[in-house]
């Protein structure tokens, strides 16, 4: 199983950004979803989760500029990003309890991470 992530990038304050997460490999079910970050200097903190049906909850630090979403049939998971702040600068991951063909019960899977930065 493998997460991609995507979508970073640079961007001036106040802008938006996508980003975007698949998961591929022998996928039985996906749980929850996650987006994390971790700033320059900073330990990893998370961001947003969705339910698999569809059940979001956020850090109040993104809380009404960020929204999360999913879409089950193609094992996806996206952020959308709004208002970005020069706080907001940080490599983002994704997160997935993943339950493979082969396996009893699901286990988390980690992206790479693709790196957003704000400009102020």
């Amino acid at each position: 199983v493998q997460l991609q992530a995507s979508g970073g990038g640079l961007v001036q304050a106040g802008e938006s950004l996508r980003l975007s997460c698949a998961a591929s490999g022998s996928i039985f079910s996906i749980n929850d979803m996650a987006w994390y970050r971790q700033a320059p200097g900073k330990q990893r903190e998370w961001v947003a989760a969705i339910t698999r049906d569809e059940s979001a909850h956020y850090a109040d630090s993104v809380k009404g500029r960020f929204t999360i979403s999913r879409d089950n049939a193609k094992n996806t998971v996206h952020l959308q990003m709004n208002a970005l702040k020069s706080e907001d600068t940080a490599v983002y991951y994704c997160n997935a309890n993943i339950w493979k063909v082969e396996d009893i019960g699901g286990r988390d899977y980690w992206g790479q991470g693709t790196l957003v930065t704000v400009s102020s």
